[in-house]
This record gives structure tokens, sequence and C-alpha cells, in this order.
């Protein structure tokens, strides 16, 4: 059984911070490809950035510049570090990971920002 936890997420003012945080456990391998995807009201979800396990980065145009991702493979961890944040970036934001598999979805944490 594998299981992806998100958190950090919340309410925040345009132009603030917040520090989404995964971790993977239970069966897996070594990680692999780890991401950040987002998914707003309506709309589907997309790619919001992704890090490879020799911290080659790939981001979206649309959060270029403003988040960082990053990792932590002794924790099986991934975080997005999310600064100017604009009204266009509330969405539900989920992890994913590989190890040799997809190891699926979090449940996803709420990122809102509204002044």
């Amino acid at each position: 059984q594998v299981q992806l936890v998100e958190s950090g997420g919340g309410l925040v003012q345009p132009g603030g911070s917040l520090r989404l945080s995964c971790t993977a456990s239970g069966s897996i391998f070594s990680l692999n490809t780890m991401g950040w995807y987002r998914q707003a009201p309506g709309k589907q979800r997309e790619l919001v950035a992704q890090i490879s396990r020799v911290y080659k980065t790939n981001y979206a145009d649309s959060v270029k510049g403003r988040f960082t991702i990053s990792r932590d493979n002794a924790k099986n961890t991934v975080y997005l570090q999310m600064n100017s944040l604009k009204p266009e970036d509330t969405a539900v934001y989920y992890c994913n990971a590989f190890d040799y598999r997809d190891l699926g979805w979090g449940q996803g944490t709420q990122v809102t920002v509204s002044s």
C-alpha cells in the first residue's frame, strides 16, 4: 500500500507565499519523477512542476519564476515553494510520484488566493 500525503495549503492574500509538502510512504522503491498538479473548479487537472531524481525540473509557463519545486530523497518528500501568489493560482494541489510505476495521487490540498 502506497500513500502520498500533501500538506501546507491554506488561504493567502495575493502576493503571499505558501510551501506545500508531499511525502510518499509504504511499499515504494527508489522514487523517480515527483510532481505537483493542480485543478481549479471547472477546469482540468494541469501540471504545475516536476522534478527528477537527479533534480532536473520542469515548470508550467504560468508559474515560472514564482514557484520552486525541490525534493529530499532521504525523506521521500517533494516540496513546492509558491511565491507571488495570484488569485488564478487558486486550486486543489495534488502530488504525484513514480518509482518503477505510477504511485497515483494524494488527497490534495486546497490553496486559495484571495484578499
